[in-house]
């Protein structure tokens, strides 16, 4: 899974020095504005911090900043057998499934890299928008009809997760239902965010291997789907290169999606300019899917970029090899480009679809819009007096670093005969 090199070594200048933060604690995992306050205050927009295993890494944390990582591939690049520290890696190491190297798109480099991201994007292409959102309304009445006689609903689970994942194995040709994609799901969350007592590398060789079964039946069988196309395209991709990228466009399809939805459920719910106003039209749905990507963006840190040689950032010595961990959330909330303090959604020039060659490819982001707007506006629609059925402040957050989501969104409604 990991090609690590052989004759690396890390450089004297790495980022392991005093004053590293541990990207890990309950104040990350609860409220990570207030660290990453206190980063910029301490560090600046570039902080030294430590991975799982005290591993040595920068937080990039400046929205300039993050623009100019991602808009200069010729300095930070993706392909992470760079990287300055795998000596000190272990082959149990929690986030091998972010940084071990592997064949596929999110770590090719240049004409290689658009040659896959275009084979993705034209299949993306071949989906129709309004089919989609047919689709996603058609899952969210079923998934709602299975709770709504009970006039209550853990909606992270019984809704904003099964929602995308099955829309986006639909997208891909997988059957919706069904054990072996309930399998592939869990395996998908436990290698992209593993909770204690998970094993993410396991669960990501169970992925590799589900969604290669799947490229051997569209090699068969191709049909309407995201992964016949894949293999149809001119650019004659491997079976092994399609297995690899279904599995980025599957990932990112599913969990970042789902944690959309379930973020901007808890804002219409929580915060009365929305509870008040969305059924009367002055804020609407897509206002709060839009906040939602600025202000607790599903994706709040994202791994990585790695050094091609020694250059200077926010200040600091970067080190050729030295890995970068780009701090999305912390860009979207950077000062400097709020300086009342006040993070409005009135544009939409947030990095949480990151930025440059490497962001999600076109018309992805369109798409998971589509998912996330038809789940949200169809289950306030099918339930109008949806409350929360705990106190706001009783919600928690999932403990991870990476992903922004709710452990859990319980509530409750009038219930309804079907």
């Amino acid at each position: 899974m990991t090609d690590t090199g052989s004759d690396l070594t890390p450089p004297p200048g790495c980022p392991a020095h005093q004053g590293s933060v541990p990207l890990a604690g309950l104040e990350y995992q609860q409220s990570p504005a207030q660290l990453y306050r206190s980063l910029r205050r301490e560090h600046g927009t570039v902080a030294p911090v430590l991975l799982d295993g005290d591993v040595p890494a920068w937080l990039v944390l400046g929205y300039t900043e993050v623009s100019y990582v991602t808009s200069h591939d010729e300095l930070f690049a993706r392909d992470s057998r760079r990287w300055n520290q795998w000596p000190a890696i272990p082959q149990d190491w929690p986030l091998l499934p972010f940084v071990g190297y592997q064949p596929s798109v999110l770590f090719t480099e240049g004409e290689e890299h658009r040659r896959r991201a275009g084979v993705i994007t034209q299949a993306l292409e071949g989906i129709d928008q309004f089919e989609l959102a047919r689709d996603c309304q058609i899952i969210a009445d079923r998934l709602i009809a299975s709770f709504v006689g009970s006039g209550q609903a853990e909606l992270m689970s019984s809704y904003a997760h099964a929602l995308p994942m099955r829309a986006a194995v639909q997208m891909c040709g997988m059957p919706h239902e069904g054990t072996d994609t309930q399998q592939l799901v869990d395996d998908l969350r436990i290698s992209l965010d593993a909770a204690e007592g998970d094993d993410p590398v396991a669960a990501y060789t169970r992925v590799g291997e589900r969604i290669q079964q799947l490229v051997k039946e569209k090699r068969d069988r191709p049909g309407p789907d995201v992964t016949s196309r894949m293999l149809l395209d001119p650019a004659g991709l491997t079976d092994e290169e399609i297995v690899q990228d279904l599995i980025s466009v599957i990932a990112a399809a599913q969990q970042p999606t789902a944690n959309w939805i379930g973020n901007t459920l808890r804002l219409l719910l929580t915060d009365e300019r929305f509870a008040l106003n969305v059924s009367g039209g002055r804020l609407s749905v897509g206002e709060a899917l839009n906040e939602v990507l600025w202000l607790d963006t599903p994706t709040q840190n994202f791994i990585g970029r790695w050094a091609v040689r020694d250059t200077q950032l926010g200040g600091r010595q970067i080190r050729a090899g030295d890995c970068l961990v780009l701090g999305l959330a912390a860009a979207n909330t950077d000062p400097q480009i709020w300086p009342e303090q006040h993070v409005g959604a009135e544009n939409s020039a947030h990095l949480s679809f990151s930025n440059g060659e490497h962001r999600c490819p076109y018309p992805a982001p369109l798409l998971a819009d589509v998912i996330a707007r038809t789940a949200v506006e169809t289950l306030l629609e099918r339930l109008p007096d949806l409350v929360l059925a705990v106190e706001p402040e009783e919600l928690t957050w999932r403990p991870s670093i990476w992903m922004r989501g709710l452990t859990a969104l319980p509530a409750q409604f009038t219930p309804v005969v079907q």
